[in-house]
């Protein structure tokens, strides 16, 4: 088991899995750096009840991969990570927990600033902010991610043709939390035709209410017919399963690892499906927790998350020129800035 955790260490590059108990809150929670070269790792608390630790593990090594590659092609000075609570959030969270979390982080001495996920709050980071610094708890990111999603279906529309109008445009936004919800309203001021899902129907249909989308089955909504598949929840949307039924001709959103296995960067390519990279389109949020740990106000915040269009289309180019799928291109041009000789 020991031998089986190094090696996936060391072939995904990562410097550091911590792990911590504490008997007296039932804390089981881990942090993950994967790569600080350019600064301090930032990354989410995620607390899910996984099927066991490995499970955690695997998710927490998977989402400190993502964030040291958001960092470097967003062109931030931060670096990559994660942490992950074991436990349901609706039953097993509390402030005792929270704090032992904290007291947990703070051992690292600032090399990973954690920000709110799936399962917490800024509140809770708050809580977690009494035991360690920094902390991100001020200001949410999701609006922003939302912004940076938007102009990288823009740059998507016109590197397809169009003029990056979203006017008409049917985008199918997966997920209708924090970030989806904020991409909807986004897209409906467009006047873009929305379909909206969520494995949550109340929060779906709330969502529908305000922004005029219609409600499809969160079990179908991958491969829904459209023109932009916008996954804003969970990971491995693009998988063995779905892949060969997708009907969309772009995918672009602001969930994390999209895609289930690298191979389906190429499988979609061939299949003529434009993919904005995770990492590249939904940087977003990360650049405006970068501007608010230098201090800097929204304005200047949302000035660089605009620019996130501009990298996509520049990662689109990168890719058309060296014929490999965008994924490609984008993890070039991050690992040009994390090892630039």
């Amino acid at each position: 088991m020991t031998s089986t955790i190094f090696d996936r260490l060391r072939s995904g590059g990562f410097e550091q899995a911590l792990f911590s108990h504490d008997a007296e809150t039932g804390l089981r929670s881990l942090v993950v750096s994967h790569d600080t070269t350019l600064g301090p790792a930032l990354g989410g608390v995620r607390m899910y009840p996984y099927e066991d630790e490995t499970a955690a593990l695997e998710d927490g090594l998977c989402l400190a991969q993502a964030m040291t590659l958001k960092a470097a092609a967003a062109g931030l000075d931060l670096g990559g990570g994660w942490s992950v609570i074991i436990g349901d959030p609706a039953r097993d969270k509390t402030e005792a927990l929270l704090r032992a979390h904290g007291r947990f982080i703070a051992t690292l001495g600032g090399r990973f600033i954690p920000v709110n996920d799936v399962g917490t709050t800024q509140a809770d980071l708050k809580v977690i902010g009494t035991e360690a610094s920094p902390v991100c708890a001020d200001g949410d990111p999701s609006p922003m991610t939302a912004l940076g999603v938007l102009e990288g279906i823009r740059a998507c529309l016109r590197a397809t043709g169009g003029d990056g109008s979203l006017g008409g445009v049917r985008v199918c936004v997966q997920g209708a939390g924090n970030v989806g919800a904020a991409l909807a309203r986004l897209l409906a001021a467009e006047s873009a035709e929305l379909l909206v899902s969520d494995t949550d129907a109340r929060r779906a249909d709330a969502v529908a209410r305000i922004v005029g989308a219609r409600v499809i089955d969160p079990t179908t909504a991958a491969v829904a017919e459209c023109d932009v598949l916008a996954p804003c929840a969970l990971g491995g949307v693009v998988n063995d399963r779905t892949l060969p039924e997708l009907r969309c001709r772009i995918i672009a959103g602001g969930a994390n690892n999209v895609l289930a296995a690298p191979e389906h960067a190429a499988a979609l390519a061939a299949r003529g499906i434009l993919y904005a990279p995770d990492f590249c389109v939904n940087a977003g949020g990360l650049i405006f927790l970068e501007e608010r740990l230098l201090g800097h106000d929204n304005a200047r915040a949302e000035h660089r998350v605009r620019q996130v269009g501009e990298r996509v289309a520049t990662v689109i180019e990168h890719a058309r020129r060296s014929g490999v799928p965008p994924t490609e291109a984008a993890l070039s041009l991050a690992r040009a800035r994390l090892h630039p000789h």
